[in-house]
């Protein structure tokens, strides 16, 4: 018997990290004019972009169907424990969907233990939780240390991040059309965070690439303690180059433990538009 963790592929960790630590994915469903996509099967994240470049109009991503997470349970062995990190019930039915799975799973395997977990984060947030859990399972942790372990840091993690572009923000709706254009034409970029409850809410709008840069790393500081001992977590939205000057400036100031640097999937990378740069870490 082991343990087995799952996730969705809103997780923004290294494909690498992933096949490591045997993590499975179940994928969203992301949506253009011309076609339906299973992110991380039939579209990858440059093709994304790629793709989100000459849209007219912005992709949609929906939430894996129950039958998604069934078809990866049916995968594991019969004595297998699961434990399921999902992005934010905030901002996706995932996690909805998820638990809806787990029902109808036991139905016909009822001595199964499935645990599953709203992270209230996600892209590198999300793939924090992941990777501790999948470490913790290496480790020779108990099923129950791993939940109550996770369920623990998802309230002391923090994902922030910061917009270069206010293009898909507006697109989206989330911002007025007129009020866009008025703080694009100021170069104001918009500082955002995942709040308590696993939405996304902003906390500071700043003028000017240099400044906005240099108030999230000020950030960083003042909401985390003892990063020298922490990981740390990048995802960015097709500006590697932006991330790794990012990164070093993060590593000479702070001294952190380990930098986990990744490309911003399709679900975060839809909102936040090309150019955005996201940091989680745990605050404590």
């Amino acid at each position: 018997m082991s343990i087995k963790i799952i996730t969705d592929s809103s997780v923004d960790l290294p494909e690498e990290l992933l096949q490591q630590h045997n993590i499975s994915v179940v994928p969203l469903n992301i949506h253009f004019q011309d076609k339906n996509y299973k992110a991380g099967v039939d579209i990858d994240t440059p093709t994304f972009y790629e793709k989100m470049k000459t849209a007219k109009e912005l992709p949609k991503s929906s939430a894996p169907a129950p039958q998604d997470f069934i078809e990866k349970f049916n995968e594991t062995d019969e004595q297998d424990e699961l434990v399921v990190l999902s992005l934010s019930k905030g901002i996706s039915s995932t996690f909805e969907n998820a638990v809806l799975a787990k029902t109808m799973f036991l139905e016909d395997h009822p001595d199964r233990s499935i645990e599953i977990i709203n992270t209230k984060s996600a892209s590198a947030g999300l793939g924090l939780l992941v990777l501790k859990a999948a470490e913790m399972v290496e480790a020779g942790n108990s099923f129950q240390e791993i939940v109550s372990s996770i369920q623990d840091d998802v309230d002391d993690l923090m994902t922030m991040f910061v917009l270069d572009t206010l293009e898909n923000v507006i697109k989206g709706g989330r911002l007025d059309k007129v009020k866009g254009k008025i703080a694009s034409a100021l170069n104001i970029k918009l500082l955002l965070r995942a709040s308590e409850e696993g939405t996304i809410e902003m906390i500071d709008k700043v003028r000017g690439n240099k400044r906005a840069i240099r108030e999230f790393i000020d950030r960083i500081g003042k909401y985390g303690h003892n990063l020298e001992t922490k990981v740390l977590a990048i995802a960015h939205s097709n500006c590697e180059d932006k991330a790794r000057a990012l990164m070093e400036q993060i590593q000479e100031r702070y001294k952190v433990k380990r930098v986990i640097l990744s490309s911003m999937g399709p679900l975060i990378g839809t909102y936040a538009g090309e150019g955005a740069l996201l940091v989680a870490f745990q605050k404590n």
